[in-house]
């Protein structure tokens, strides 16, 4: 068990310092799954940087516990994003069959953090 939690925050802590950079230098391609009461270059820029700071907290052991639980809170704070661009004509992700994939996907890295949570 202990490396297969090795191996998941070494994967997770790269998806998510990705998908964080992403959001600083790609920043139209996440601008609309921001919902438009809210400032959309601020949200992605504090979005990115905190993905990247959390998928980094995984790698130190010292921090990996409180990366993966600030993680799981983003996850569930991302979850309506989710719902909501799959309830739109023309979902933000693409295609509907993409937005209903990725609801599911979004519970299955919840529980892989929830692991290193636990293991760590």
């Amino acid at each position: 068990m202990e490396i297969f939690i090795l191996i998941l925050k070494i994967i997770l802590g790269i998806f998510f310092c990705f998908a964080g950079i992403m959001h600083i230098v790609k920043p139209k391609f996440f601008k609309h799954f921001i919902p438009e009461f809210l400032p959309k270059l601020l949200v992605n820029y504090l979005a990115g940087i905190v993905e990247v700071g959390l998928g980094l907290g995984l790698f130190f052991s010292s921090t990996s516990k409180n990366a993966a639980g600030g993680i799981f809170i983003l996850l569930i704070l991302f979850l309506p994003i989710h719902i909501w661009d799959f309830t739109k004509i023309r979902p933000a992700i693409g295609s509907k069959k993409v937005a209903i994939v990725r609801i599911p996907l979004q519970f299955l890295l919840m529980y892989l953090v929830y692991l290193i949570y636990m293991n760590s």
